[in-house]
């Protein structure tokens, strides 16, 4: 059999400021890539852990942290293949390769040689004379081997590493399982009294996804975000509208091969398996272990303080979309297919004016061109794009970022619109980190290779493309996340950019949504697409007034969905029965009738399509209290772009990365850190 060769344009970069050249690159190369990459890792790992020297900082951590780059470099390809435009041969590769690459990493971390070296230097580490970003590099590596069971008994090893494989492919599985019940659903209309109510623009996307269907002239309600949300919004057919919904809501519990329910019960058993393997209580104690938060009972405060709040809230909202049903002459109760549909009627009513008549000022050319500008204005750097470079998908757009000095700092691709081959949601990963360290070809450092992935609904042919406000705020949330990373400058991959603690991580992204609102933004860049005029200013103050409209629902619907993320890590015993525990938690704190989850149990990607954001999902919340409260830092100086802020921001938030403790890295910015009132007075749900 011959041996397994590699296409050098999975690790020779060769492409515009060391991208790679993703037209040199097909399928068929992966699986003998990752082959190929996983022997040279192997060998690398084994001169460090035989090294005859005694360790030191350098001769092995220094030599872990560059190890195994062509195995990185044809993984961030893969990833970033498996999320945005797979295919049947991409997602079988998906399920060999998930569990090979947890067998991989789970022999490194029991590699009892290595851990030795390294757990030599983290008892002597006061001797070391490390900075303190050397020091939080060995901590990540020291905890990272104890967590793959490194201390543990040779049996209970390998019976980690068998957990951990598992879970690799049930992740990988869940995901799958999504996207197709995403994929094979969708719902024909044709004749007028369908559209009933749908503005142009959606009817415009609407049929442009028809098409693709091969229903040309026809219109299509997808499970898109993107589509079916303002689909629920505008539909004046009830009937329609709880047909899309219900499809929407049962996603991975459709029965049948692409059913999650046995996956959920199955991964839920397994981690908490793998969290007694390790000490721990429950799974939600090992993930919260390294975490500001640290304890489920400080998550769990911080969640019914505000549940509380919000449930009083949503029944107020309830009441009044019950009474304009009522004022409409119908006597049905209020249904989770009515909710999107009135609330949009009455913020119509209350503030004079609707969804539809805002998102004619908001154009995804202008809202990207408004996020550059707003990163231009804190932090100096500016964005260029490179329109003969070619990316990942004909759809990906190619950035140069510059800072203020000229200097390259980064490259940045956009991917912003939805299609059959990208799985839902939007979000930030990287082909390559920024660091400082000199790699095994003389290279000194590395600039980072960014990029955002979102799923606006794309126009049809010579049509722009409008966004929600919603859909706003996504773009400028995930190129957040693209700063955290484009920004950083530490010296060590492993703390470099988003390599922070998980309810960290959502603090730039979530702080940057804030400057989509500042007026002077929207002045600019909220133009009508037709026109060019800005949006005028009683409109701008509709919008600006109408913020905190609707927020029961919002919070109610993220808050349940974080209380069930926790009671499923906590539970004493993994629910044999997921949903029925679902269930249990949703009533026992009240959850109204009229109102579902944002994501239910058996799509919930974060959750359950690996472990990023398992027993995790609150820290969109926890990051919220501190982006509130950052945020009021500049308001307090009573300019949205204070420069010295903004220095202070850019230095101790954006650009550190992990190389600080989070909470040190949030009291060197604010001095302080914050209580969540300012973050419930954002929401509306205190004075």
């Amino acid at each position: 059999m011959a041996e397994a060769k590699i296409n050098p344009a999975l690790i020779d970069w060769n492409g515009r400021n060391g991208l790679p050249d993703f037209a040199q690159i097909s399928e068929s190369d992966f699986a003998p890539a990752f082959d190929v990459g996983f022997k040279l890792h192997e060998a690398e790992i084994d001169t460090i852990a035989n090294n005859p020297e005694a360790p030191t900082f350098e001769n092995t951590i220094v030599a872990l942290e560059i190890a195994g780059d062509e195995l990185s470099r044809v993984s961030s390809i893969f990833w970033n293949r498996a999320g945005a435009d797979t295919n049947d041969l991409i997602q079988a590769l998906e399920r060999d390769i998930s569990p090979k690459m947890s067998r991989h990493y789970s022999k490194i971390g029991m590699n009892e040689a290595l851990f030795k070296r390294i757990d030599t230097l983290w008892e002597t580490r006061e001797a070391l004379n490390l900075d303190l970003e050397q020091t939080r590099v060995l901590e990540r590596h020291w905890k990272g081997f104890v967590r793959s069971g490194a201390k543990l008994p040779r049996a209970d090893q390998e019976r980690l590493a068998a957990i951990n494989e598992r879970l690799a492919s049930l992740g990988a599985r869940f995901g799958q399982n999504v996207l197709a019940d995403e994929k094979s659903w969708f719902l024909i209309l044709g004749d007028d009294a369908d559209l009933a109510g749908l503005p142009d623009f959606l009817k415009d996307a609407m049929a442009a996804q028809a098409e693709a269907r091969g229903e040309k002239g026809k219109y299509a309600v997808t499970l898109s975000r993107s589509i079916i949300e303002p689909f629920l919004t505008f539909s004046e057919r009830r009937d329609l509208r709880e047909t899309a919904f219900k499809a929407w809501i049962a996603r991975g519990e459709n029965g049948g091969e692409t059913d999650n329910r046995g996956v959920i019960a199955e991964t839920l058993k397994l981690r908490d398996e793998k969290a007694k393997l390790l000490g721990f209580a429950n799974f939600a104690e090992m993930k919260l272990d390294n975490t500001m938060a640290k304890t489920p009972e400080n998550v769990n405060g911080l969640l019914m303080q505000v549940w509380e709040k919000a449930r009083v809230r949503a029944a107020e909202e309830e009441a009044d979309i019950a009474k304009a049903i009522a004022a409409e002459g119908k006597n049905h109760d209020v249904k989770p297919w009515d909710w999107r549909h009135y609330a949009e009627k009455i913020r119509s009513q209350r503030f004079n004016f609707s969804e539809g008549e805002l998102k004619p000022y908001l154009q995804l050319e202008k809202i990207i061109e408004a996020c550059f500008d707003v990163a231009r204005r804190l932090f100096g750097i500016t964005a260029t794009e490179l329109k003969d470079v070619k990316a990942y998908h004909p759809d990906a757009r190619v950035f140069e970022i510059r800072d203020a000095a000229g200097k390259l700092k980064a490259m940045f691709v956009g991917d912003y619109f939805a299609r059959s081959s990208k799985r839902s949601g939007a979000w930030m990963s990287s082909f390559q980190s920024q660091h400082k360290l000199t790699l095994k070809n003389g290279a000194q450092g590395e600039i980072p290779l960014i990029y955002n992935v979102c799923n606006f609904a794309k126009p049809a042919e010579g049509k722009p493309a409008l966004l929600s406000l919603d859909d706003a705020r996504t773009l400028f949330h995930e190129f957040g996340h693209a700063l955290h990373g484009m920004l950083s400058d530490v010296t060590y991959p492993t703390v470099s950019g988003t390599g922070v603690s998980r309810d960290f991580v959502e603090l730039p992204s979530q702080l940057y949504e804030h400057w989509l609102t500042v007026p002077e933004i929207l002045k600019t860049y909220a133009v009508h697409y037709e026109t060019g005029a800005p949006m005028p200013q009683a409109l701008l103050d509709k919008v600006l007034a109408a913020r905190t409209f609707n927020a029961g629902f919002a919070t109610v619907e993220f808050t349940s969905s974080a209380l069930v993320d926790m009671a499923y890590h906590t539970a004493a015993e993994p629910p044999a029965d997921p949903m029925a525990l679902e269930a249990k938690v949703l009533k026992d704190i009240g959850m109204p009738d009229a109102m579902v989850m944002r994501h239910r149990s058996p799509h919930f990607q974060h959750v359950f399509a690996g472990d990023g954001y398992s027993a995790g999902y609150y820290s969109y919340m926890w990051s919220e209290v501190l982006d509130a409260d950052a945020f009021s830092a500049f308001e307090e100086t009573g300019d949205a772009f204070n420069p010295k802020m903004a220095e202070k921001l850019k230095l101790k938030i954006y650009s550190s990365g992990g190389s600080m403790d989070p909470e040190d890295a949030y009291k060197a910015f604010r001095g302080k850190l914050p209580s969540p009132e300012a973050m419930l007075k954002k929401k509306g749900l205190a004075a």
